[in-house]
């Protein structure tokens, strides 16, 4: 034996052995650019993880260092119904620094525009916020208000987005109510604001002094009173919200502080976040479809080197750990190389997501992040290589006397089983990593194996096809064409398991924003209602329905709404059953606001699941419940509920359950009273109608809020088109996560094509020493590649279609309509690119004369 060739006698010492890395590097130095784009397959994979994973660390970093500016102050309590004067003095007496605020949904009018339209109205007191600062133009337009507000003068700032909608300005007037009011300032943003919220749902302030003269606050109108306090420095404010917590849901008071919303905060971007992370896992197991690929071909024509050194009296491990050391170091190099990209990626998110961030991000980097992306690329990128390179382990020596000898590798191999565990190992603890929640993660993995197998399973399907049933009587070139998609070293499965899932993963997420548009589309329709009016009062009701008349538009639907609260279920006060820890009624039922309605019928967006529409029998009131909010308070047919409305307590029995269809536009109710029991209860009425334009919606609304003030008008158009906005800026941010799963692919698909060219062109030049031409050689390779692209993109898009019916049905229950035009326009777009990509790294075929081969050969 050559002593040159060192005995190791464990697994721990070979990769310490000087000599196996001096060999791993010089089998490299005719292999490098093939090794460089297998670990180009990693590197966006590891980029986008790093990026997210390092904005989250800053922007968790950057949410605990301005958490009193989310807030404004130490404390904000809020209830939404007017406090009592004994209430009034208890919020008073909390701390003498405190400040109020009444916000409530009003429409307000622009005279110099004549435009109307639905905001949120705020009556604020006091000096709120005592952290942070309204972002105002002219800057000193807050400070203007809040004098004008201690004086009771009617100034008013206006969000800028109301104002960029209908062209006013600072200066202007906007009329709130009954009253006018100068528009002091445009308000660029709030703390704890956001521009999404800006847009959905804009503001106007007004003094708080002003807001009894405006006549808006009246019986049944839909408000919530705040109380802003800030403590001396120092103050436990979560220990004092604790000991007025008794006191606090006994008043009906909820509670916010500082620490609370932090959490708040922080809880709902780092849910985005892990779905980010779980898109830009996604990039990287393809990116890892194409190692696995990519050192598979590599072992491929290894194999002769592996069987020399064999020869020279190395061990099989000794040959499996040189080209493990390769492709560990070239996942290093990938890893460090994403994570630079990545960390330098991450500078640009804070702008994607700055439409929905409420504090302003500084950006640094993120060592954590950095350190986990460089550990996951290193991992990920063994557990794939190790599948093929395991073969290495068991080459003979024979192979350098007879090329065509397989047995050593056709035996099965039990440590395959042993990667396969481990990859799915990985895949789950990482997903967990992410959601910590196991059912989640077990998810997460079982639904990309599935896409997986089925992507497989289409790539076995169509080269089993082929061979078997492709017409022999077609021309030469679609035959070799058709032959290639089986042949050794082919390609087939690797593409169309990497492009078809890159296909997937765009085409569902555009299906799902769709999906969710299609859900409140509903004013697209000719027979529902596109206009909703509410608080309206008693004494105003004929005069609103006569003045929808007189602007000749229908009436849909008018229904009364009484205000009131649950007092008692089955005998027990509410109070008692949330002191009960036995109890599995949700509090949010007991403390909640309930807005009902009267009538004796069902309406035709309802269905009888159990018993009975509403009805009295024998002095008995008999209600409905909804179907699913029956379940959720754990009630059954016959128990008994007792309502609070207005300190009258009513006793009613559960005498039926409905079924809603939630996605119509129609006023739609938990509890329904039959009539003939609150017809003299305080209430307020909501109509409906439809407007055929933007002009007679605008024309209708400047009559309303002139004889109206206090009644409110939504109109869903607007809403429509403001969620669709919205959605575009999410779907925006997640498909350009998902651009990197389709980036990823097209790399796959490039350096496995890279890394086979010697193959190829071995067989292009066998083809044109026989008589082929280049161009003959060229369509070869374009349908080749076509066929691939098809197979690859149509398979991505029809696990889409049903991924995206499945949630429809289960998860948003709603009929699925599919538009399939863009479908196919993503569906060609990556057919062309495989197409163009195949063939430009295909080009030196047509370049090599065919002596090469030859020379080769001898």
């Amino acid at each position: 034996m050559d002593r040159s060739i060192p005995k190791i006698e464990t697994p721990t010492a070979s990769l310490f052995n000087g000599w196996l890395w001096k060999m791993a590097w010089r089998d490299s130095r005719r292999s490098r650019q093939r090794l460089f784009l297998f670990m180009s397959s990693i590197v966006l994979g590891i980029a986008a993880l790093v990026a997210i994973n390092s904005f989250s660390d800053n922007l968790a970093k950057s949410i605990d260092e301005q958490a009193q500016e989310l807030l404004g102050a130490d404390l904000v309590l809020t209830t939404n119904k007017t406090p009592s004067k004994k209430n009034a003095e208890f919020l008073q007496s909390i701390a003498p620094e405190r400040s109020t605020e009444v916000a409530f949904p009003s429409m307000v009018y622009f005279p110099k525009s004549g435009n109307v339209r639905l905001a949120q109205v705020k009556a604020v007191e006091g000096n709120f916020p005592y952290y942070g600062s309204w972002d105002t133009e002219p800057t000193a337009a807050a400070a203007t208000f809040r004098k004008a507000s201690k004086a009771n003068q009617r100034l008013a700032l206006v969000d800028d987005a109301l104002l960029l909608q209908f062209g006013a300005q600072p200066g202007d007037s906007v009329k709130v109510g009954e009253l006018t009011f100068l528009v002091a300032g445009r308000v660029l943003k709030t703390p704890g604001q956001t521009a999404v919220t800006s847009t959905v749902a804009p503001t106007v302030f007004i003094p708080g002094g002003l807001l009894k003269e405006t006549g808006l606050i009246q019986l049944g109108s839909r408000a919530q009173y705040r109380s802003y306090y800030q403590f001396k420095k120092g103050t436990d404010v979560d220990a004092l919200v604790e000991k007025l917590e008794p006191q606090l849901d006994k008043a009906g008071i909820n509670s916010d502080t500082v620490s609370e919303r932090k959490r708040q905060t922080g809880r709902a971007f780092e849910d985005l976040a892990k779905f980010l992370n779980l898109v830009a896992f996604v990039a990287l197991l393809l990116g890892c479809v194409g190692v696995a690929s990519s050192v598979h071909l590599y072992v491929k024509e290894k194999l002769a080197s592996v069987a020399v050194l064999r020869c020279l009296g190395a061990s099989g491990r000794q040959a499996f750990l040189i080209y493990l050391i390769q492709t560990a170091l070239m996942g290093l190099l990938g890893a460090i190389a994403g994570t630079l990209l990545g960390t330098v990626l991450q500078f640009a998110l804070p702008e994607l997501f700055g439409s929905f961030l409420p504090v302003e991000v500084s950006v640094s980097l993120s060592w954590q992040a950095i350190a986990q992306g460089i550990i996951t690329g290193v991992v990920i990128s063994i557990l794939f290589a190790l599948l093929p390179l395991l073969v290495v382990r068991k080459i003979s020596p024979l192979r350098t006397l007879r090329s065509s000898f397989d047995d050593d590798v056709d035996s099965r191999d039990p440590l395959r089983w042993l990667v396969y565990g481990l990859i799915l190992l990985f895949i789950t603890g990482f997903a967990y990593w992410q959601t910590r929640d196991w059912k989640l993660a077990l998810g997460f993995t079982a639904g990309l194996g599935a896409t997986f197998a089925i992507l497989t399973a289409a790539g076995f399907l169509m080269m089993w096809l082929v061979r078997e049933f492709f017409p022999v009587s077609w021309s030469y070139i679609w035959r070799q064409s058709l032959a290639n998609l089986y042949r050794p070293h082919n390609q087939t499965l690797t593409l169309v398991t990497s492009i078809g899932l890159g296909t997937f993963l765009i085409a569902t997420l555009y299906l799902t924003q769709n999906l969710l548009l299609s859900r409140v589309q509903f004013s697209s329709s000719e027979n529902q209602p596109n206009m909703v009016l509410f608080d309206i009062q008693n004494e105003q009701k004929e005069g609103v329905k006569k003045l929808v008349a007189q602007h000749q538009l229908p009436i849909l639907q008018e229904v009364p709404i009484v205000t009131m609260r649950l007092a008692q279920i089955n005998g027990r006060t509410t109070e008692a059953i949330q002191q009960d820890t036995t109890a599995k009624i949700p509090d949010w039922a007991l403390t909640r606001e309930y807005r009902v309605t009267y009538r004796d019928k069902l309406a035709e967006s309802e269905k009888l699941v159990a018993g009975k529409a509403p009805f009295q029998a024998n002095g008995a009131i008999h209600i409905s419940l909804e179907d699913s909010y029956l379940k959720r308070m754990k009630l059954k047919l016959g128990d008994t509920l007792t309502f609070n409305v207005q300190g009258a307590l009513i006793p009613t029995i559960v005498g039926g359950t409905r079924e809603i269809d939630w996605n119509r536009v129609q006023t739609n109710f938990l509890v329904v009273f039959p009539s003939g029991v609150l017809e003299q209860a305080p209430q307020f009425h909501v109509l409906m109608t439809r407007v055929d334009s933007t002009q007679q919606s605008a024309t209708f609304q400047r009559s309303l809020v002139q004889q109206y003030p206090n009644v409110s008008a939504i109109d869903l158009n607007l809403i429509l088109k403001t969620l669709d906005e919205i959605l575009s800026k999410i779907s925006f941010v997640i498909q350009f996560m998902a651009l990197f799963s389709i980036i990823t692919g097209l790399l796959v698909l490039g350096s496995s094509v890279v890394i086979s060219k010697y193959q190829r062109i071995q067989e292009s030049v066998l083809l044109r020493t026989i008589g082929a031409n280049r161009r003959q050689i060229l369509l070869i390779t374009l349908i080749e590649y076509l066929f691939l692209g098809f197979l690859a993109a149509f398979s991505g898009i029809g696990l889409s279609l049903f991924g995206t019916w499945a949630l429809a049905y289960f998860v948003f229950e709603m009929p699925f309509s599919p538009d399939l035009v863009p479908l196919l326009v993503v569906s060609l777009t990556v057919v062309l690119l495989t197409v163009v990509i195949g063939l430009l790294n295909s080009r030196e075929v047509l370049v090599r004369p065919p002596l090469e081969v030859l020379r080769t050969e001898v």
